[in-house]
């Protein structure tokens, strides 16, 4: 596969906004979390969205954060190696809960099941990345056979 070059910028500046996301203090303001746990609790009052918790969401959003970078990164490797590019999610997954950990453990909190979570989202967008390859392939022409006998 040839480099291209727009593909490591989406790439990069997706990074960046993982980076935004988790090396910092806080993912949101109180504005936002009281809008947020007002959304839960409306969603627990109802016997068919009671499932959705705040730690349901939250595992839901470690995957969905993680499926575009795995998608992107599968694209840089060639086919048989997409699942190189799952790896790659797992250990900055593994990275960012290691800084958490020890740089903003008065504020967030280190968890090896976000790990989990967002390795799941790194392979999902990987294997995406993969079926879209082979789904839209070029197409390769078969040389006619030889008629026998000719």
């Amino acid at each position: 596969m040839k480099f291209r070059p727009w593909l490591l910028v989406v790439t990069a500046l997706y990074c960046g906004f993982i980076a935004w996301m988790t090396l910092r203090t806080s993912v949101y303001d109180g504005r936002t979390a009281t809008l947020l746990y007002r959304a839960l609790a409306i969603f627990a009052e109802h016997r068919s969205t009671s499932w959705l918790t705040f730690d349901t969401v939250e595992s839901l959003a470690n995957v969905a954060m993680f499926v575009p970078l795995g998608f992107f990164l599968a694209l840089f490797f060639p086919r048989p190696l997409w699942i190189v590019a799952a790896a790659l999610c797992v250990l900055a997954s593994y990275g960012i809960e290691t800084y958490q950990g020890t740089f903003l453990a008065s504020t967030r909190v280190e968890d090896m099941n976000d790990v989990l979570h967002n390795g799941l989202g790194g392979a999902a967008g990987a294997f995406l990345a993969l079926l879209m390859r082979v789904t839209f392939a070029p197409r390769r022409r078969s040389r006619p056979r030889a008629l026998l006998g000719s």
